[in-house]
């Protein structure tokens, strides 16, 4: 018996991996992020599989079926939106599961960032512009953020930001970036990725804030923050660059 914490993408049933839906097709118990993964995303469980929505669950709740799954001897599908290792709550699942010598795998998915920046034809990394991207989020009502990663000591790389779980944290991303992104720095608002009524409204740090008030978006949305939202005029990359070689390319000779 193994659980399989599966990322499931982040909401197109086209964007989970080969792998993944083809775990979901053989395990006879499936345990999904309701708020998240859409349902179509597991309607290939096998017939009479057990299918739960772990919304409304608690951890203690989550875990006594998986517990109870493997005293069947049945394989545990436990998808999650995007992939797994972003945000997902799979450490302290993973923490009981080792407690009770349970095995597990971890199988990966699409982050919502990489989705993101695919729907709007967009590249993070812009060539002497922004080679990082920093992901991460700020604190509200959910878990602290460690001191050393608030955004004001990020920010100070001018990196590509994507920040996560944060669309109701807006006047404190615009208070901490500002100074450091400037005021004009673009600004994209990436709302239910991969779903079928997914939008982006582009702004800057100043004015995106009052933005999004009339969108009326307050949940399921990413921000990313950068310059490379507004760069048109930046140099090629290397990598193709015919006058410089590497070990797989050699230069024309005249």
């Amino acid at each position: 018996m193994t659980v399989y914490f599966i990322g499931a993408g982040p909401g197109d049933p086209d964007l989970i991996t080969v792998k993944g839906q083809r775990l979901i097709a053989s395990c006879p118990v499936c345990l999904y992020a309701g708020s998240l993964v859409p349902p179509a995303v597991v309607a290939g469980a096998p017939e009479g599989a057990k299918v739960m929505d772990t919304a409304p669950m608690h951890l203690d709740e989550i875990l006594a079926e998986i517990v109870a799954a493997h005293g069947r001897g049945e394989d545990v599908a436990r998808v999650h939106s995007g992939d797994p290792s972003l945000y997902g709550a799979i450490a302290e699942q993973i923490r009981r599961l080792r407690a009770e010598g349970i095995p597990f795998e971890i199988v990966p998915g699409v982050p919502a960032y990489a989705a993101a920046a695919a729907a709007m034809g967009q590249e993070l990394t812009v060539p002497e512009q922004a080679q990082t991207v920093i992901l991460t989020r700020t604190s509200m009502q959910s878990t602290g953020m460690p001191e050393h990663e608030d955004l004001a000591t990020l920010g100070q790389s001018r990196a590509t930001l994507a920040i996560h779980l944060s669309i109701r944290n807006l006047l404190h991303i615009e208070r901490e970036l500002a100074p450091l992104y400037g005021a004009d720095c673009p600004v994209v608002v990436a709302y239910r990725v991969g779903w079928p009524d997914q939008a982006f409204l582009r702004g800057t740090l100043s004015d995106i804030r009052a933005k999004v008030r009339a969108a009326k978006l307050t949940r399921t949305a990413l921000v990313f923050v950068g310059r490379v939202f507004e760069e048109t005029d930046f140099p090629d990359s290397a990598l193709y660059d015919a006058a410089k070689p590497h070990v797989l390319r050699k230069v024309e000779k005249a």
